[in-house]
């Protein structure tokens, strides 16, 4: 006779083969890949992580397109520019969705910009398209706001008299500032509670979405969210940012600006009066605040942290900062207020500005997309509602795009006549219909401040230290170890 515990354990063993079997079963309708295992897919070889290095072994044994089990979710992967250029645009349609996960539909319940589908997510992001350039996102007017943020950190690190300092919150501050002026239309001071709560919660989030907490979770939402703090620290988070919002969304309600200095809530209010009555509409204050809440997060963490790489390659590499210093002196002079026109008088300069966002890499792999209905990626059929990877950092060291693709080099980005010239391999932002949609406000940003500082700075390591640590600190934005320098006038 069998015990009961024997019986369990037989029970279990079978269950788990006849899963094993119907995993290799499913498999053979996608991309080849490492064999998935029950339960865990191939969670347990990734180290609960999709880390770049991981896909780099996948691409070798397998191919610039393959297939990776998230438990029992396959995940197609997408390597190399050509793979990543044509799985994302020959038919971008196909590939526009974003997967439902449990924790975003948790945090946003399918709404706002980022991890919305359909109808409300076209409608969303044009009109959020629309709102930037209304409010002069790509034009001189909008430059202002970005110098005049250049200078506030510019006076902030002066008072420092080149003493050593950490420059990630005068940083942050900065950046995060240039999104919360265009959206709610006024700036948080350096000492303002709410302003460290938010970026505080904008680093806890982004910090959770490639972890292991995230991945415990869609295994077993029921089970993460009562044991993994982290889970209960991500909703508290979330729930702040939208408190915040929603403060500044009744505060708007009383005193809406109709002519100048409109911002982003001014322009949602207007369209929300506008569409009352139409069926096909989705402007609502909860569409607002999550779009909002997206835009915090997308607008302040992907550009501060690029700038915290800028400055800690230019004390790494001391020379490119003095050849930055030189074209700035020889062509615009000591005291010039940067606009982003500047840009194309000054070749060396935006190659070095490009060079650090291509060497930093800092999403590795791109926010998921979705396979809205069967479609063809690369020669294989791709079902429905597959969720589709795409590996910026294999296109953004692709050794068949790039000369030198480890190693720091600005050259990337100039001609042997010393003149700026775009790489079609340069893809830091994406592409396809869910390219980042903040990608020229970013691009200004990151053009008038470091530019702006490089102006104002020499920037050195403290004295006596020597070697710098520059291995990334892992999670959904690579960002740089904790580091200090001095910021010297010049």
């Amino acid at each position: 006779m069998l015990t009961v515990s024997e019986v369990l354990v037989f029970f279990t063993v079978s269950l788990l083969f006849i899963q094993f079997l119907k995993l290799q079963w499913m498999r053979r309708q996608f991309p080849p890949g490492p064999t998935p295992y029950p339960f865990f897919g191939n969670l347990l070889q990734m180290n609960f992580k999709i880390h770049h290095e991981h896909l780099k072994k996948m691409a070798k044994i397998h191919g610039n397109i393959c297939t990776l089990w998230l438990s029992n979710t396959p995940a197609v992967v997408l390597q190399g520019f050509q793979a990543v250029k044509e799985g994302l645009t020959a038919c971008a349609e196909d590939v526009a969705g974003r997967p439902i996960n449990k924790i975003f539909q948790v945090l946003t319940h399918g709404n706002g910009v980022m991890f919305s589908n359909g109808h409300l997510w076209k409608q969303q992001r044009r009109f959020g398209i629309a709102t930037m350039r209304k409010m002069g996102v790509g034009k001189k007017d909008q430059d202002y706001l970005l110098q005049k943020e250049a200078a506030h950190l510019v006076e902030y690190l002066q008072k420092t008299k080149g003493k050593p300092l950490d420059p990630t919150m005068p940083v942050v501050h900065t950046v995060s500032n240039v999104i919360f002026s265009l959206i709610l239309g006024h700036r948080f001071s350096r000492d303002d509670e709410n302003f460290h709560r938010l970026i505080e919660s904008f680093d806890t989030m982004a910090a959770f979405l490639n972890s292991v907490s995230f991945f415990m979770y869609e295994l077993s939402p029921w089970l993460a969210g009562h044991f993994l703090p982290s889970v209960k620290k991500l909703k508290s988070c979330s729930e702040f940012i939208k408190t915040v919002i929603a403060k500044e969304l009744e505060s708007h309600k009383g005193k809406r600006k109709l002519v100048e200095d409109r911002d982003f809530i001014d322009y949602y209010l207007d369209e929300i009066d506008k569409t009352k009555g139409d069926a096909n509409a989705t402007y609502n204050e909860v569409n607002l605040i999550q779009s909002v809440s997206d835009l915090f997060i997308a607008g302040t963490e992907t550009t501060a942290t690029t700038l915290l790489w800028a400055l800690l390659y230019m004390v790494i590499y001391p020379d490119i900062q003095e050849k930055v210093q030189k074209e700035l002196d020889a062509v615009v002079g000591c005291s010039h207020v940067f606009c982003y026109e500047d840009r194309k008088k000054l070749p060396y300069t935006n190659a070095v500005i490009h060079e650090i966002q291509r060497y930093s890499n800092i999403l590795l792999i791109a926010l998921p997309r979705l396979s809205v209905k069967d479609t063809e990626l690369l020669g294989y059929h791709i079902p429905k509602n597959t969720i589709v990877l795409a590996n910026i950092d294999s296109v953004l060291a692709d050794p068949g795009k790039w000369e030198t693709p480890d190693q720091f080099n600005p050259d990337h980005f100039l001609d042997q006549d010393g003149n700026f010239v775009n790489r079609e391999a340069f893809l830091p932002f994406a592409l396809g219909h869910r390219v980042c949609m903040g990608e020229l406000l970013a691009r200004m940003e990151l053009f008038i401040v470091f530019s702006t500082l490089l102006q104002a700075f020499k920037f050195t390591l403290p004295e006596g230290v020597k070697v710098v640590n520059t291995k990334f600190v892992f999670g959904s934005t690579m960002k740089p170890p904790p580091y200090q320098l001095c910021a010297i006038p010049r």
